[in-house]
């Protein structure tokens, strides 16, 4: 579905190598292209921004489809931030959470320094203190 001029949303796993591309285009790192596109197979849904055939942006859910579901990956190409690109594709993986999630489930992120404020619009909030605890995450 075309959102916004020239840029369309699909629900389709991206190729690992434009992946990759992105990945690297906001400064992230990727593992190996066989780890990718595994990582990729066991998605619970992808949401990608196209600019044509190049890939712009991207969210996926991972996790075990009932009571845990954690967003991964929610990256916009620098060239095409600011544009609403990623509240577009928040909004896609919002629309299939309030579809699989049920009362009781838990939806979890890491959000990147100073992109708090971004998540906290979708209702999701910092996670610290004695009851709630502090998020955690190991890096391999």
């Amino acid at each position: 579905m075309q959102v916004m001029d020239g840029v369309t949303l699909m629900t389709t796993a991206p190729t690992p190598a434009s992946l990759i591309a992105l990945r690297q285009r906001v400064g992230w790192t990727s593992p190996a292209v066989n780890v990718v596109e595994q990582s990729l197979a066991n998605s619970l849904f992808i949401v990608c921004a196209y600019d044509g055939a190049r890939l712009v942006g991207t969210g996926r859910i991972v996790g075990d489809g009932a009571m845990y579901f954690y967003l991964q990956d929610l990256l916009v190409d620098p060239e095409y931030q600011r544009q609403g690109i990623g509240r577009l594709l928040m909004e896609e993986i919002e629309s299939f959470l309030r579809q699989r999630a049920q009362p009781g489930a838990t939806i979890g992120l890491f959000a990147a320094h100073g992109k708090e404020d971004f998540y906290q619009a979708f209702g999701y909030q910092r996670r610290t203190g004695q009851v709630l605890g502090m998020g955690m995450c190991k890096f391999v």
